[in-house]
């Protein structure tokens, strides 16, 4: 097969892992930075070119999406679906998991437990807002954020007040959630494949921060799963609609949340942590999508 990485950089420990795994599977590997394409449409048929060279060879693409082009990226994954091109990652994926409270509230809508939330408009009245959350602190998120960037606690009502002024600056919408203190800074990082779970660890957050991202010097361990927590996990992916995810597990007194989606999860501290091959997960399943699409066309034929 010829399989194109969709990444701004061939640097990146995640495209470096899916590249190094293509190869071992025996297929020929491509990165193609999703910023630089073209999209052509042209009457029924559609092409992307990079480079000025057509892209109309690939037989699938697995997407690194940056936060900060979601919308180019999901342009990019349609365009290349039109052209019958097979993808892990669909774009109507990829934008619901970015968009941190559709996410939830479709969570929330197939009865998954997730944070107590509160989306906030600029002149809410915010000390009613803490009250609803249970007081003090609270966490502050823009709906659209990675590795823990856009994501502040505020401890008292003036720090969420600078917070608020400071994320309404540059986003439309903010939205707070209560603050888990039972969790201690730890979380679940559960990476899914087709339904099947195929890594998973517990992040701790370094002491004085209450964000277990591996990106702000939290520390992992691999973990085994309860049976609750792997049925929750596959409903949460099931009920999103998502192939390929890092699913986020807050504990909590009442039973792990779900805190986030992530529909473009990074591989490098889940594969060196747990040593799982995720990425040979990834293009096994490609590869599996691939058969299925052959065979489809030739029962059409």
């Amino acid at each position: 097969m010829n399989i194109a990485i969709l990444s701004r950089s061939a640097d990146l420990y995640s495209t470096q892992s899916l590249f190094r795994a293509g190869k071992r599977l025996g297929h020929n590997m491509h990165v193609i930075d999703h910023t630089r394409c073209t999209l052509v449409l042209d009457g029924k048929r559609a092409n992307v070119f990079y480079e000025s060279k057509p892209l109309h060879y690939l037989d699938a693409v697995i997407p690194r999406i940056g936060a900060s082009v979601t919308a180019l990226g999901a342009a990019v994954i349609s365009q290349f679906e039109l052209m019958g091109v097979i993808t892990p990652t669909s774009p109507q994926a990829l934008q619901l998991a970015r968009d941190k409270l559709r996410s939830l509230q479709l969570l929330s809508k197939c009865d998954l437990p997730v944070p107590k939330t509160i989306m906030v408009g600029r002149y809410e009245n915010l000390h009613q807002v803490a009250v609803k959350l249970g007081g003090f602190p609270v966490v502050v998120k823009v709906l659209e954020g990675t590795h823990g960037e856009g994501v502040a606690l505020a401890r008292t009502f003036w720090d969420l007040q600078r917070l608020m002024t400071a994320y309404f600056r540059h986003h439309d919408r903010v939205i707070l959630q209560e603050y888990i203190p039972e969790a201690q800074g730890a979380d679940l990082r559960v990476i899914v494949v087709a339904d099947q779970i195929v890594a998973s660890m517990k992040r701790q957050a370094k002491p004085g921060e209450f964000r277990s991202n591996l990106h702000r010097g939290a520390t992992a361990v691999p973990v085994e799963l309860s049976d609750k927590e792997k049925k929750m996990v596959r409903k949460v992916v099931k009920s999103l609609g998502i192939e390929v995810a890092g699913v986020d597990l807050l504990p909590s007194n009442q039973g792990p949340l779900v805190m986030e989606v992530n529909a473009s999860p990074g591989l490098e501290g889940i594969e060196k942590t747990t040593g799982a091959d995720v990425a040979g997960a990834i293009v096994q399943y490609v590869e599996r999508k691939f058969k299925v699409q052959k065979t489809s066309k030739k029962q059409q034929e």
